[in-house]
């Protein structure tokens, strides 16, 4: 098996590397660290292109643009490889033995399906160096990774902690479904307790769909808490991981409805954004 780490050298990289380490001490998989070297995130130079000064003080001005530029591109490309060599590090003495290392040029969501393609897990942080803390942002490739991938998506924390139990927010959709077909096949969350959580009003269907997962999940060793409430889902679920102490949230990517296929669903962009949590996600 095989763990993806998409690293950019920001604050949430060491999380990054710590959470694919305890991944891949669960499946017993090597990991991949993947540095995309992304031109358009460069401040680009100014210039005055003016036409007022003559001939020869424009071309003078264009060759030292070009050495600048090629300054730059040499600058960070030893910053990506000093951001290699750290993630290494840092995975080895966190146990992991089989580490691939890789700097490519181009941007993570464009490039992620030829990477992710041989990947069992995806591992990235949930902001990157291009996203405003400030104002609890996304990281800019965050939602098209998870549309892309058709691996499970693992969205690390700010910081690593030891997961104990998680919620496991089903809402009877397809994505829901291969959540808890992983949960209960893969080893990745063995030991751990589960909530299972519906939020909305009950019917059969609904019913018949939580007791088939809960069965599933059972039969695959875990212990498992039925939570079914009302009101609205991401409030919902915000307020049972804080109040249940929750290590982990695990939900599909995507809501239970066909409006959805072509954007992440909106209750998952919030919960991503506002837990303090890693979540495991489905598409």
């Amino acid at each position: 098996m095989n763990i993806l780490a998409c690293t950019d050298g920001s604050l949430y990289s060491t999380s990054i590397y710590e959470h694919a380490a305890w991944a891949a001490k669960q499946l017993d998989a090597s990991v991949h660290v993947l540095h995309m070297l992304n031109p358009h995130h460069e401040d680009p130079v100014k210039a005055d292109y003016s036409g007022k000064m003559g001939f020869g003080a424009r071309t003078a001005l264009l060759n030292e643009l070009v050495e600048l530029e090629a300054a730059k591109a040499k600058v960070a490309q030893k910053r990506g490889q000093a951001i290699l060599e750290d993630a290494e590090a840092k995975l080895k003495e966190a146990g992991v033995a089989n580490i691939a290392a890789d700097q490519k040029h181009g941007k993570l969501s464009d490039e992620i399906t030829q990477y992710e393609r041989d990947a069992d897990l995806v591992v990235i942080g949930k902001r990157g160096n291009n996203a405003d803390f400030e104002k609890g942002h996304l990281g800019s490739n965050l939602e098209r990774v998870i549309r892309s991938c058709e691996h499970p998506v693992l969205v690390a924390s700010r910081a690593f902690a030891p997961l104990n139990n998680f919620v496991l927010a089903f809402d009877g959709g397809s994505s829901a479904k291969k959540a808890v077909e992983y949960v209960a096949t893969s080893p990745l969350l063995k030991g751990m307790h589960c909530y299972l959580l519906y939020v909305g009003s009950g019917n059969a269907k609904i019913e018949a769909a939580l007791a088939e997962a809960e069965s599933k999940l059972k039969a695959a060793g875990y212990e498992v808490t039925i939570e079914h409430r009302d009101g609205e889902p991401a409030k919902i679920i915000g307020d049972v991981v804080a109040a249940d102490h929750i290590d982990l949230l695990v939900m599909g990517a995507y809501g239970h409805s066909h409006i959805r296929r072509l954007i992440v669903g909106s209750t998952t962009t919030e919960m991503i954004a506002t837990v303090k949590i890693p979540v495991l996600l489905f598409r």
